[in-house]
């Protein structure tokens, strides 16, 4: 585990050193980049070793509570999910010096951005290893405390300010769900560390209560439907290597807690609880698109995406519950599989996506993908790297998003073998919103890649951008090459993420790999099999084939540069392009009950042709579930403000009586 701490270590220098020079921007950033990267790679080499089968290892610190001391174990699970936080924050590391030279200019100070990155990170790594209860509570405060003060660093505007508060109340209610679930597993087993938990004996009943406790806990921080609201309020005002880091990995680490506490503490799983989390998945997964299809902010749209692929990851998650509680390991590990596989990918093209909105954004100073448009010849590295994460999240072949989807499509085929009804009914519904949600993806990031980079500016800085640093491409061609390369190896990637499924079923997978690295066969090779390598192949004689048929054609043909055709309106400008409303009006007005809409239309106040449409799409969450708490909420501290009369004497006797109503329920 030495590597482990190196990460740890690391991390909290990269927050910390550079409060020895606060005023200094350049020793500020050139001290905390580099020790993050060094924290980055530290966790991918302890990670990896963790996952590969290697020495994992448990250790007991002196520190923690008199009577807990702090237990700490890296094995495949804490190490697969280490790799990856790591990972991204090693590219955030190389990405970061470049991008936050506009924060070096600006009014709010560098050093509190790096100062919570550095401890984010370190609350991310703490989470992963911890094994207790009281450890994983510090390191996963640690991770919402800090990435609170990243939402509102830019604080001067209001609108950063209250996705800030919103943020931190819910990951408050969160964190207080998973410490009433913790402390089921505690009264049962007698201890908080996790060894004494996953002895416990509970009833069903108490089993459900503490599953549904930590479903809400860590659904609240992973961000499902329908607790998903603050997601897409924070993560559009955050720099984009925060957003990234939030977007890509800390989800990820609620994800991990999810499985840790489920898989690991509970042990016993009931199909029940799977067809929850398939539930809850597929409305997330096809809710979230649908959302993401009406944005125009660039950030908020890739977060609405981000409820969508926690939705694909919880869709795998309920299937391998489903296939455990009815008597089938080996295809609740293929599900597990899936559904890991989906959090590395959406990790790595969610983080890429967030680095290029950020290129976007810094170069072009436009949110509103209505205002950008003809990025690719000005942002050509920038531009190819979004398409390869375009590709990705769309779940299209050669990249990796499609494999993970493909496991899980796989893993919803195999619903036949099960007996029970009720599955039988809904595994192929969850099946079906799965390819909706893969077709409204592609779709959305048509038009995404479609009004961004081609076309014509809409604007003069989109007219004028250009490249950044080196640092900023660097990470992107990065993340880009990885995308291809686990989309072009299944089967080592699926070897790997076997290991983890060993931890809760040891018989492992059907012959997943059984066949070679060029196939991937996840029931059976007369069943269904991918061959990635192979697919990489045709497209790239695909393309040498085209390129030998068109290029001599094109030498010995003259070539004649004119103006693009117009239709007869005359030369073309920018308002003549499609927009992104025009783009997804269809979409529009087949799902019209998804949304909540207002649309209004204001003629021109000089009686000419024309006038001003204003189109407002809100979230049934917010209207039907939020806003009714809310109220109630209010109403109810009305009632309450009645005992808040100002007497020192009254109060003494409130506190009086509840240390005596304590002292009694203590007694019992």
């Amino acid at each position: 585990m030495s590597y482990a701490y190196v990460a740890v270590v690391a991390a909290l220098l990269s927050g910390l050193l550079p409060l020895l020079w606060p005023r200094n921007g350049m020793a500020v950033k050139m001290t905390a980049f580099p020790l993050l990267g060094i924290s980055g790679l530290a966790g991918v080499i302890s990670g990896v070793t963790a996952l590969a089968g290697g020495k994992g290892g448990r250790d007991i610190l002196p520190v923690g509570l008199p009577w807990l001391n702090c237990h700490l174990r890296l094995d495949a699970l804490s190490g697969f999910f280490l790799a990856v936080v790591s990972l991204v924050a090693l590219v955030a590391a190389i990405y970061g010096p470049a991008y936050v030279r506009e924060y070096e200019e600006g009014p709010q100070p560098l050093l509190p951005l790096t100062l919570f990155t550095g401890l984010f990170v370190a609350g991310m790594d703490i989470v992963l290893l911890a094994a207790d209860a009281f450890s994983f509570m510090i390191g996963w405060e640690m991770m919402s405390v800090t990435s609170y003060f990243l939402v509102a660093y830019q604080h001067q505007h209001e609108v950063n300010r209250q996705a800030a508060f919103i943020y931190l109340l819910m990951a408050q209610v969160g964190g207080l769900f998973i410490l009433l679930g913790y402390g089921v597993l505690a009264g049962f087993g007698q201890g908080f560390d996790f060894t004494h938990m996953a002895r416990a004996q509970l009833s069903d009943g108490w089993s459900t209560v503490a599953f549904l406790l930590a479903f809400i806990g860590f659904g609240m921080k992973a961000g499902v439907v329908p607790l998903h609201v603050w997601l897409p309020q924070a993560h559009p005002v955050a720099p984009s290597h925060v957003s990234a880091l939030m977007s890509g990995v800390m989800l990820k680490v609620a994800v991990y807690g999810f499985i840790r506490f489920t898989y690991h503490l509970l042990g016993g799983i009931h199909w029940q609880w799977g067809a929850l989390a398939l539930f809850v998945g597929s409305s997330s997964a096809v809710l979230g698109v649908l959302y993401a299809l009406m944005q125009h902010d660039l950030k908020r749209l890739l977060a609405y995406h981000s409820v969508e692929n926690i939705g694909i990851i919880y869709i795998g998650l309920g299937l391998s519950m489903i296939f455990a509680g009815t008597g089938h390991p080996a295809l609740a590990a293929l599900g597990l599989v899936a559904a890991l596989y989906h959090c590395l990918n959406h990790a790595l093209f969610k983080s890429l996506l967030f680095f290029g909105a950020g290129v976007i954004l810094q170069q072009s100073h436009e949110h509103d993908l209505e205002k950008m448009g003809g990025l690719i010849r000005r942002l050509p590295v920038t531009a190819t790297c979004f398409l390869i994460g375009c590709i990705s999240i769309s779940a299209l072949p050669p990249f990796n998003g499609f494999v993970s989807e493909w496991l899980t499509f796989q893993t919803a085929l195999q619903g036949p073998v099960l007996t029970n009804n009720i599955l039988a009914a809904l595994i192929p519904v969850a099946a079906a919103v799965l390819a909706l949600t893969g077709a409204l993806a592609a779709a959305c990031f048509v038009k995404v890649y479609g009004v961004c980079f081609l076309g014509l500016p809409r604007s003069e800085n989109c007219a004028s951008a250009r490249e950044t640093g080196q640092g900023p491409l660097l990470g992107q061609i990065l993340l880009a090459l990885l995308c291809l390369f686990f989309g072009v190896l299944p089967s080592w990637t699926v070897g790997r993420l076997e290991h983890v499924a060993r931890l809760f079923f040891p018989g492992g997978m059907p012959e997943t790999t059984a066949h070679g690295w060029l196939w991937l066969t996840p029931v059976a090779p007369h069943v269904a099999s991918y061959g990635a390598p192979m697919v990489l192949l045709g497209v790239g004689l695909a393309w040498l084939l085209s390129w030998l048929w068109v290029h001599p054609r094109r030498r010995k043909t003259p070539v004649r540069i004119g103006s693009a055709w117009d239709c007869g309106f005359g030369p073309l400008n920018a308002r003549m392009q499609y927009t992104a409303t025009a783009f997804t009006m269809p979409i529009r007005r087949i799902f019209r009950p998804v949304w909540p809409i207002e649309e209004s239309f204001q003629e021109s106040a000089t009686g000419s042709p024309g006038g001003r449409y204003r189109l407002k799409i809100g979230d049934w969450a917010w209207l039907k579930f939020y806003e009714p708490i809310g109220r109630l909420l209010l109403a109810g501290a009305r009632r309450l403000a009645m005992i808040q009369g100002g007497n020192i004497r009254t109060y003494l006797a409130y506190s009086f009586f509840t240390l005596l109503v304590l002292l009694l329920v203590v007694s019992l």
